[in-house]
């Protein structure tokens, strides 16, 4: 599409369609309509939804900015007025005028605003345009316009004057967004920030490398790592800012770009109609700041709701960025990159224009004002020759006569344009005339001419320091207000609130959440699947459903977890009627929905006759009987499935026994055989995970806990589930350690801020406390947790001349609750408090001194302690029964 679109705006933008009122004329319906259609296409894409890459304006923007510097006097005018003044040059009415320049003014760059115009974080809109009043911004005044460097055209009346761009020496494109589509295309830019792009430009100038992210005013989070440098092709994914304000209460101080508080909450509570998330109550508090308060139901956790917010509501959104613009009268599709160099390069082609008309200008002032000096000292103007001459001409040619030997000291050539107009001096400013002060005018402009010269010389730096100027200027306005995170991809299966129950009605065969008189399995959402598994060995996972036929003769179900390698399964089956049967451990990560898998060889007759699903790997200890058997010594004997290895579901497994038997049961529950999870702790997302990336925290067992300490003295302790969510402001992320010693130095408030050392270890606690005591304003100078830590104190103010001294820590200060105060290290002014190297470290016991703790499964006896023979004569007794 977008080569026609090259065609239309090449071959059609000047076309106009025959007169179809001509009868002399046959027209073609379908060649009239493709004449129209290109027509009408190139019109739009140039004169109205695409920006132009010179001044990164729309037309309708770039003749607003033009009617207010008409308008402008530095006070306000009414929108109304603005409106109607553009109209002489936008024929497309005021409606389009009127919210085109409200969307200028929300974007507080080149348009200063007074009144009520709209809130971009609620969606309200702006009050009636005679209300509102406006004016160009200082930026714009600086930036945006040159009459001496537009170029300009006729209106589309032919009345009054347009330009075709305006001459912006700034990357306004990039910094103010646009959004517009066309016929057969749309433009995309996100903005960016304003100091960033003076940064960029400056490297770029400087022929270095840099990068350019978005940037918005709704502030929020943006993950770039698909930016694609803004060109088609690319996405980026902007987050909500949600904070805990305790378990049963979340806000959201800031929202993702293009959306409002209301549509925020609108998903919010669409989400909680569907099911998705568990949510009490929704207030919005916003006025000038973000503020939407979500009360959690009671029971529902905080930060799986918070992963929920983001998967099925608009707390999070992606971009996809298209950077189109009009070049060369033609649609192009850029980078981000492309269009700063371009902008960049029209800046520096601006300002050597400006040097240069300014330079021309000085130089002619300067030629006139050593004309006018010459003519005045030289006392021409009093020469009888001139005062008698006869007309014009000959008065010009006696004063050129009389400048000839002055044409050395002279700029250019001396024409009679010049000469007429040193005869239009006025004999008053001739009386006033002072020799010395026209040399220091003279001298003066000639010093601006070298300056000039030397700004062209060096283009580029004056080029950036005109970018370093307009960032010291005006750039702590527009601070980066979108943080730079890499996002963790949140699976909505895992997050979705599980509102619904599973039930299974085992005679008919039927599953769903609508069987809620038969037996129930689980919790379960929409989004979940259900893993089951048959008597014969065969197994199927299908998603779940309000009712659904699975069959009869069902071993084992439950709800599916996709890619979870711990789940491990322990089964032996028989291999057809009369076979070998085998024993196996395995687990099932991923297969097909709705598709039947089987664990045994598929054997017709196979039987499953012993089955466990173990969460953690655990592997049991199981007793097997056989039938009694001539052949066979010992019909009785264990079987450890710890000794069996997990291999893949389709592994036939290993060999139990060849004979046939008479009943297994359960001998002795047994531990994990996958040992502690690994968990590591990834700092640009914030959260824990599995897979190797960022900090390693250690090996968890199920009871164990992370310490979570934050900047501000506050800590807590949480458990290793990979939904768990941290601010910002975390400093130390490990494993928990009950018995951990750690050291603080700190200066308390309350005691005039004198410094003190406490030894403490952290508490178990998912409640914040704080280690820094109850007053906020106590400040932290160093933890560490070394066993036997050492500061060196260096005195300042009125005691520097006192040498450094040096504390012990297990010396000078037992060890006591986190709560303590602690004990004061000095009552002289400090420069600074240092941690130094140990001394000794703590001694490590042998391996011969460790306590070994045996765990012992709990043991489970089958057969309730009876012998063997005890139990061949009740199998020979039942089976003489049949």
């Amino acid at each position: 599409m977008s080569d026609e679109i090259n065609e239309i705006t090449e071959g059609h933008s000047d076309y106009k369609p025959a007169d179809s009122h001509d009868e002399s004329i046959k027209h073609q319906l379908s060649g009239m309509y493709q004449n129209w259609f290109l027509d009408y296409a190139s019109y739009v894409i140039l004169e109205r939804a695409v920006p132009h890459i010179n001044d990164g304006l729309k037309p309708v923007q770039r003749r607003i900015l033009h009617s207010m510097k008409r308008l402008d006097d530095g006070r306000y005018n009414k929108v109304a007025n603005i409106v109607g003044h553009t109209m002489q040059f936008h024929p497309h009415g005021d409606a389009s005028i009127g919210d085109a320049l409200v969307q200028l003014g929300q974007k507080d760059l080149t348009i200063d605003c007074q009144g009520n115009w709209g809130n971009i974080l609620t969606g309200d809109g702006a009050a009636a345009s005679r209300y509102i009043e406006a004016r160009l911004s200082k930026f714009a005044l600086d930036v945006v316009f040159n009459p001496k460097t537009t170029e300009w055209k006729q209106s589309y009346d032919g009345r009054n004057k347009e330009p075709v761009t305006l001459p912006v020496k700034y990357p306004l494109l990039l910094a103010q967004g646009v959004e517009g589509i066309a016929v057969g295309l749309s433009s995309k830019i996100l903005p960016h920030n304003f100091n960033e792009l003076c940064d960029a430009a400056i490297e770029y100038l400087h022929k270095r490398e840099f990068k350019l992210y978005p940037d918005f005013q709704t502030g929020g989070s943006i993950d770039v790592s698909r930016y694609n440098d803004g060109e088609r092709g690319g996405v980026v994914k902007v987050r909500s800012k949600i904070n805990k304000i305790d378990n049963k209460t979340l806000v959201i101080n800031e929202i993702p770009y293009g959306k409002t508080t209301t549509s925020v909450i609108e998903s919010i509570l669409k989400a909680v109609d569907k099911g998705k998330i568990k949510v009490r109550k929704v207030d919005d508090n916003t006025s000038s700041q973000v503020e939407i308060l979500i009360h959690l139901a009671p029971g529902v956790s905080s930060d799986k709701t918070i992963d929920a917010l983001y998967a099925f509501t608009d707390c999070e959104v992606s971009i996809s960025p298209n950077c189109c613009v009009i070049d060369e009268q033609k649609p192009h599709f850029l980078t981000v990159s492309d269009v700063l160099k371009k902008s960049v390069d029209n800046t520096l082609s601006l300002l050597r224009q400006e040097l240069e008309i300014h330079k021309g200008e000085l130089l002619e002032s300067l030629h006139f004002s050593s004309l006018e000096k010459i003519f005045i000292e030289e006392r021409i103007y009093k020469d009888k020759e001139f005062e008698q001459s006869k007309d014009m001409d000959e008065a010009c040619a006696h004063i050129d006569k009389r400048l000839t030997p002055f044409y050395p000291k002279f700029i250019r050539e001396v024409t009679k344009e010049d000469i007429l107009r040193l005869m239009e001096i006025k004999m008053g400013r001739i009386l006033k005339f002072n020799s010395e002060k026209a040399d220091e005018i003279i001298a003066r402009m000639k010093d601006e001419i070298a300056e000039i010269d030397k700004h062209l010389a060096n283009i580029v730096e004056y080029t950036t320091d005109w970018f370093r100027m307009l960032k010291d200027k005006y750039g702590k306005n527009f601070p980066r207000r979108t943080e730079l995170r890499n996002f963790d991809t949140i699976e909505a299966a895992k997050v979705v609130e599980a509102n619904e129950k599973l039930y299974i009605n085992r005679e008919e065969g039927f599953i769903g959440t609508a069987l809620k008189k038969d037996e129930y399995i689980a919790n379960c959402s929409d989004l979940d699947d259900v893993i089951i598994f048959y008597r014969d060995g065969k197994y199927l996972i299908t998603p779940v459903a309000d009712k659904k036929f699975i069959g009869k003769n069902i071993l084992h179900i439950n709800i599916f977890k996709k890619n979870d390698k711990r789940t491990i399964y322990n089964a032996i089956y028989r291999d057809g009627k009369d076979g070998i049967h085998y024993v196996k451990r395995f687990a099932v990560t991923s297969v097909t929905r709705d598709r039947e898998y089987d664990m045994t060889l598929s054997t017709p007759g196979s039987r499953v006759v012993y089955f466990t699903a173990n969460p953690n790997g655990e592997a049991e200890v199981i007793k097997v009987t056989l039938k009694p058997n001539p052949r066979v010594r010992k019909i009785i004997f264990e079987k450890d499935f710890s000794e069996v290895a997990i291999k893949g579901r389709q592994a036939m497994g290993v060999i139990l026994t060849k004979y046939d038997v008479h009943k297994i049961a359960l001998k002795q529950k047994g531990g994990s055989t996958l040992g502690g999870r690994k968990v590591w702790f990834d700092r640009d997302v914030l959260r824990l995970n599995y897979d190797g990336r960022g900090e390693y925290l250690g090996e968890f067992q199920s009871d164990d806990n992370i310490l979570i300490v934050l900047n501000n003295g506050d800590f807590y302790t949480t458990n290793f589930d990979l939904s768990n969510h941290y601010e910002d402001s975390v400093s130390i992320v490990e494993k928990f350690d009950i018995n951990k010693v750690w050291s603080a130095v700190l200066y308390d408030s309350d005691q005039q801020n004198y410094p003190y050392l406490k030894r403490f270890s952290f508490e178990a606690s998912t409640r914040k406390q704080n280690y820094l005591g109850e007053n906020k304003e106590n400040r932290l100078v160093l933890l560490t947790d070394e066993y036997y830590p050492r500061f060196e104190i260096t005195f300042g103010g009125h005691d520097s001349f006192r040498d450094p001294i040096v504390v012990d820590a297990e010396e000078f200060i037992a060890i006591k609750g986190f709560r303590a105060k602690g004990k004061r290290l000095t009552t002289f002014s400090v420069e600074a408090i240092n941690e130094l190297e140990p001394m000794r470290l703590p001694e490590v016991k042998k391996d011969d001194e460790e306590e070994e703790v045996e765990e012992n499964p709990e043991n489970l006896d089958p057969d309730n302690g009876k012998s063997e023979d005890d139990i061949i004569d009740e199998i020979t007794g039942q089976m003489k029964l049949f």
